[in-house]
């Protein structure tokens, strides 16, 4: 698994939007038992913070100290720094795993024997995403550019995941057919140029040429912003499985 997010980790935690109550309502919907989840790929604790307040243990998981460091503290919340793909967790453990904004980072194949020894028999793995933001049609417009032309050729490759809403990720599950979630944020121009900084895509571009890229789109994203809040919706990406049974 890549470590894109160590560096500026406090940003990270401080700018990236965080999921709507209505997904954990329905994923809490789902599992018969809530005795442990586990939030893989944790970050900073977003999810694990929602998961705490439904289950009695959050088992979360980073690649990441740094990113941990920033991670909400709950009495119910055990970090710590472990690779998705093996952990130290017992055998079918626990009732639910998420992992949000990262599957695409991983070895599929033993992330997916790691889900399989530690869920329970009926527990479920929720795969959790986002994709690009939209405001309106003259702010999308500045805002593809600078995705696709200006850091277009800093993306790693594993971005094509989300870009293709995790439908193309291996996924050998029992399938759980999903509704449709949204994030929605009220934010300024700051804050959108905020959270535009800690994707990995600027990260890689800085370290290449010892300058943000962000300055390339700055004046142009405020000037069609104008000095007000805006409604930011980011479409939510969601996969839900069961382990296959033996007899399929």
């Amino acid at each position: 698994m890549k470590d894109n997010f160590s560096k500026d980790s406090d940003l990270y935690a401080k700018y990236r939007p965080t999921y709507p109550k209505e997904l954990f309502t329905y994923l809490f919907d789902l599992v018969e038992n809530k005795d442990f989840a586990w939030d893989c790929a944790t970050g900073n604790g977003q999810v694990a913070v929602e998961l705490a307040k439904g289950f009695n243990v959050v088992k979360a998981t980073d690649l990441s100290d740094s990113q941990l460091e920033n991670a909400t503290r709950e009495d119910n919340i055990n970090y710590s720094v472990q690779l998705a793909e093996k952990t130290n967790f017992k055998n079918n453990q626990f009732d639910l795993i998420t992992v949000a904004q990262a599957i695409h980072w991983f070895n599929f194949e033993q992330f997916y024997a790691e889900v399989n020894r530690t869920l329970k028999p009926n527990g479920v793995l929720a795969v959790i995403g986002y994709g690009l933001l939209t405001i309106s049609p003259e702010i999308d417009k500045v805002i593809h550019h600078f995705y696709n032309h200006i850091i277009g050729s800093y993306w790693d490759e594993e971005r094509k995941y989300i870009e293709e809403n995790y439908e193309t990720i291996p996924f050998p599950f029992e399938e759980i057919s999903t509704p449709a979630f949204q994030i929605k944020v009220n934010w300024t121009a700051e804050d959108t140029l905020n959270y535009l900084n800690t994707w990995s895509a600027v990260k890689h571009y800085e370290k290449a040429k010892n300058e943000s890229p962000l300055k390339e789109i700055e004046k142009d994203l405020k000037m069609v912003w104008k000095d007000e809040k805006r409604e930011v919706s980011f479409p939510v990406l969601l996969r839900l499985g069961k382990k296959k049974s033996f007899s399929n």
